[in-house]
């Protein structure tokens, strides 16, 4: 596929690529002649096997390795395979996260620093490893989201702390990282339905999805294709000139005035 987007060819690594938006986002880059290494937990080989097949279908390369960005010899290995499959590393992404429902009344330092694991220090230890495997420049995106990012979140006020501090994280490393030549971005999507989403212990829940839209000037919730496509936007060459920067995909929910 001929493409003027600069993505044909590359190689994107991506946390989180069993499900959700990594998964939508595989797919994506498959579609535009991209390769693609994702990560995902032991646990879950099926959403793995899911996400390659997806993949394979749009005609594109993938890798699966399981890992946890808990660890970061996880992320040594993530990064890595993109070299040893494919000869080089463009684009990495930061989507494996966790969303738990916790009031502060009952929140554990276990609870805390888990979050904190996974959501903040998983972002960082991705692009550590991936970072250092670039030799030609590259772009880097993580998922921050509106809770922490805009908006804050009764009963998630660890979650929203970890998404407010990967934009933090980020600017820094798009400065830190500007004369190499390697952007740092992050997206901030909105009410997306995805997995995640629809647990509705942790999380909204079928109903509380329906019940959002309404407030939404788009009249729907987003689903996981379209916040893919911001994410590849930010790591195509279309965005070459963008760094530093926080893309909200959310329908225009954070600037309708309360009603």
């Amino acid at each position: 596929m001929n493409r003027d987007d600069g993505l044909e060819g590359k190689v994107a690594v991506i946390s989180g690529g069993g499900s959700g938006i990594g998964r939508a986002l595989a797919v994506a880059y498959a579609r535009a002649g991209a390769h693609n290494v994702i990560g995902y937990l032991p646990s879950d080989p099926h959403d793995a096997t899911d996400t390659v097949r997806a993949v394979e279908e749009a005609t594109g390369r993938c890798v699966a390795v399981p890992m946890d960005v808990r660890r970061f010899e996880d992320t040594e290995r993530l990064a890595q395979a993109a070299l040893d499959e494919f000869g080089r590393l463009d684009i990495a992404v930061a989507a494996a996260g966790i969303l738990r429902r916790a009031p502060l009344a009952e929140m554990t330092d276990e609870a805390w620093d888990d979050m904190m694991a996974v959501d903040l220090s998983g972002v960082l230890r991705v692009f550590r490893s991936c970072s250092m495997r670039m030799n030609d420049g590259g772009a880097m995106v993580a998922t921050s989201s509106i809770a922490g990012g805009v908006y804050g979140w009764e009963e998630h006020s660890h979650y929203a702390a970890a998404k407010s501090g990967l934009l933090g994280l980020c600017r820094s490393l798009a400065v830190e990282l500007a004369p190499r030549r390697i952007r740092v971005n992050a997206i901030i999507p909105g009410l997306i339905e995805s997995p995640q989403s629809l647990d509705p212990v942790n999380s909204l829940g079928r109903e509380g999805l329906d019940a959002a839209g309404s407030i939404i000037p788009w009249g729907r919730v987003g689903n996981v294709d379209e916040a893919a496509r911001a994410i590849r936007f930010m790591t195509s060459d279309d965005s070459a000139y963008i760094t530093g920067q926080q893309l909200i995909v959310d329908g225009g929910l954070t600037v309708r005035w309360p009603s």
